[in-house]
Parts: C-alpha cells; structure tokens; sequence
C-alpha cells in the first residue's frame, strides 16, 4: 500500500471531528510491522509529533531549509503527507501535470519551485508585483503572449492557476535551455534574472536570498523525485487512533517574497504563441 493515500485518509479521519482549533494535532510512528499508526495526541512515547497545526515540527531525519517555506522539510514522509492534504496544491496538481508534460519538465520541480515561490497560494503578489503560483511578473507573463485590456489586465489573468503555472514553465524551460546541464543556474536565474547569473560569470550570483532560494527549491526537488519517493519505505497498513477527537484542518504559513522572475526582451527569438485561450 502507497504511503500517500493511506496517510492522507488517515489525517483527514483525525481532522474530521469538531470546530477547528488554534494548532491541531497530528502524532504518529511506524511500526516494526510497517503498520502507520496515527493519533490527535501522544498516546505514548513511540509516538512523534507530525504536525501541529501550521508550525513545522522538527525532526531527526533531516536538516533545515535555508529559506523559509510553507511546506514541511526535515522529513520526506512529512513533506508527502503535506502535499496530500494541501488543498492548494491538490487543486492545481492537474495544471502542474499538463505544464510538465508540455515542456518536457519534471512535474516535482514545478512543485518544488511553487512552494518556495508562493506556497500553492494562487492569491500571492509581492511587494515588486509578482504574481501567483509561480510569481510572474506581468512583463514577463506579456513576453509569453498573455495580454491584458482594461477590463482583465495582465496581472488578473496571471491568478488564474492554469495561466500561471503555464506562463512560468515556459520560462523555466527557457532558462534550462539558456544554461543546459545546469539546473542550478537556470533557478538562480528565475529568482534574480539571467542577466545576473551571466554577470556573475555563469554562476549563482553573490546574493542570499537568491543561493537560499536555489537551496531550497533543489532541496524540497530532491525529497520530491521518483527516486527519492521509491527509496522511502512505505508502511503496509496503516492505524488511527482517536483517543480524543481533534478538529480542524492545518492552515498554510504565508511565504516570504523573493526576486521576481524578469525576462528581458532580447532573450526571445520566435514569437510566442498566446495562453489566453
């Protein structure tokens, strides 16, 4: 039995009783069995806090991540179980899936990139005017064919989650094309612009936010990927216990802002086909 049904039927049971309070409960542990065991609170001391309402717990497993984000990244059966029960991402996952295909992407990188952009918040704009999933400059979204008018300017079609997700892997598709075999560069290049990774000399520039940025999205990449998911032993079965029912579902951090993506107009050759359609 897969680890991410089981354990998302099993955290929607123990969300599923009473008025939601201010940090529920999830504990939990893994039997010598391979059986998950869950619980609203420690039953005893096998049991380890799994999540507590929208605060990251610590965990033995892993070390932290160099920017901050909404999602859990100390453990990849924590980062899994979060992107089960996330409603953001669950209602765009079908966008992701299409985009990745499209451009020939893998689908846990465009997962990866959002939580460190915005956290699946399909609402988020920065202080610069990024917008959405993938925080895209309206600029830029108008360079991939999306046009605004007076009644539905730029910035509007860019909340649309298929829009968005669409617009933002066409640009990194390009950047991975600009700097081929270095992954790296081209997400340093989403988060602060391909002009400053060429003036850095084809390298991350010297700036923190964007080495943290790169960090962290090849960080939470990395607990993502099919090889990473079929290395994680999966438990067989799994048991909640429900000594006291807690309620409430698990409520998401807002995510600091960071560099918005910029593509200057140069860096296009063939026109661009339009994604209002």
């Amino acid at each position: 039995m897969k680890l991410r049904p089981v354990l998302a039927a099993a955290l929607i049971t123990l969300a599923a009783g009473g008025s939601a309070p201010a940090r529920a409960e999830v504990w939990g542990y893994v039997d010598d069995a391979g059986v998950a065991h869950f619980a609203a609170e420690r039953v005893d001391e096998r049991y380890v806090l799994f999540f507590r309402g929208d605060e990251e717990v610590d965990a033995a497993d892993g070390g932290p991540t160099p920017r901050a984000v909404a999602v859990p990244t100390r453990s990849t059966s924590k980062l899994l179980a979060y992107f089960d029960i996330a409603p953001g991402y669950k209602s765009v996952k079908h966008h992701l899936r299409e985009a990745a295909r499209e451009q020939g992407i893998d689908m846990e990188l465009l997962q990866a990139l959002i939580a460190t952009e915005s956290g699946f918040d399909a609402g988020a704009v920065s202080p610069r005017g990024a917008v959405g999933l993938m925080q895209i400059m309206p600029a830029t979204a108008q360079r991939y064919g999306v046009t605004g008018d007076s009644r539905t300017p730029v910035a509007k079609k860019l909340a649309d989650p298929r829009t968005n997700i669409r617009t933002g892997a066409r640009y990194l598709h390009d950047l991975i094309r600009m700097f081929p075999g270095r992954l790296e560069l081209a997400l340093a290049a989403y988060n602060a612009g391909e002009g400053a990774v060429q003036r850095a000399g084809n390298r991350i520039p010297n700036y923190p936010e964007t080495q943290n940025y790169v960090k962290t999205v090849m960080q939470i990449y990395g607990m993502l990927r099919p090889p990473a998911l079929a290395a994680a032993p999966a438990p067989r079965r799994v048991r909640v216990e429900l000594p006291a029912p807690p309620a409430g579902a698990f409520a998401r951090r807002n995510l600091p802002e960071g560099y918005p993506p910029e593509v200057p107009a140069e860096a296009s050759g063939a026109p661009l086909a339009s994604l209002d359609d």
